[in-house]
C-alpha cells in the first residue's frame, strides 16, 4: 500500500507538517510527499491513502487573490508560487473507488478564528467519490507567517500514524 500526500505551503509550515504526517505515515505505508505544483493529475491504483493539506486563507482554501495577498505579506519566498490545492483538486482525476482520503490545513492559532482549508478539501475529496478515512484534522502557528504551535509537528507525526494504523503493513 502506497500513500501520496499533497501539501500547498506559502510560509513553509504547512510543508513541514505535510512532511511530519508523512514520517507517521512511513510507521506502515510507503509514503511520497509532494508540494501540488508537482502532484500528479491523476492518483493511480497504488495510492491507497491521499492525504491533501493547505494553508487557511480567508476562511477556506487559498485562491488566487488570498496566495497574492501572501505574497505581498511574505517576508522571504513562498513555498507554494502557482496554482493551490483548490486547482488540483478541481483537475484531479483517480483510478479507483477504494481510495482512502484525508484533509489537513494549517491555521492561525489565536485569535481562533472560523473556516478551514481542510473541511474544504475534504469536501472536495468526497465529491470525488474518495471516501475520508478521518475526519479534517487544523495545526496552528503563532502567526501569518508561523512559527508552528508548540508541539504540532509531534502531533500531525501522530495523526499520521493513526491514519496508517488501519492500513496493511508494507513499510518497515
Amino acid at each position: 500500500m502506497d500513500a501520496l500526500v499533497v501539501y500547498e505551503s506559502m510560509f513553509g509550515n504547512t510543508g513541514q507538517i505535510a512532511e511530519a504526517i508523512a514520517e507517521g505515515l512511513a510507521t506502515r505505508l510507503r509514503v511520497e510527499v509532494t508540494e501540488v505544483a508537482a502532484a500528479p493529475a491523476k492518483v493511480g491504483p497504488e495510492v491507497a491513502l491521499l492525504v491533501v493539506g493547505g494553508p487557511t486563507h480567508a476562511f477556506s482554501m487559498s485562491r488566487a487573490s488570498t496566495r497574492r495577498s501572501a505574497a505581498q505579506q511574505a517576508t522571504r519566498p513562498l513555498v507554494s508560487r502557482g496554482d493551490g490545492v483548490r486547482e488540483w483538486l478541481a483537475t484531479l482525476t483517480t483510478a479507483s473507488a477504494a481510495i482512502a482520503s484525508a484533509a489537513f490545513d494549517t491555521r492561525v492559532a489565536k485569535p481562533r478564528m472560523p473556516g478551514s482549508a481542510a473541511r474544504g478539501i475534504a469536501k472536495r475529496l468526497r465529491r470525488l467519490g474518495v471516501r475520508a478515512a478521518a475526519p479534517a484534522q487544523s495545526f496552528y502557528v503563532t502567526g501569518t507567517e508561523g512559527p508552528l504551535v508548540a508541539g504540532e509537528l509531534e502531533r500531525a507525526r501522530q495523526w499520521g500514524e493513526s491514519l496508517a494504523a488501519s492500513f496493511p503493513v508494507t513499510a518497515p
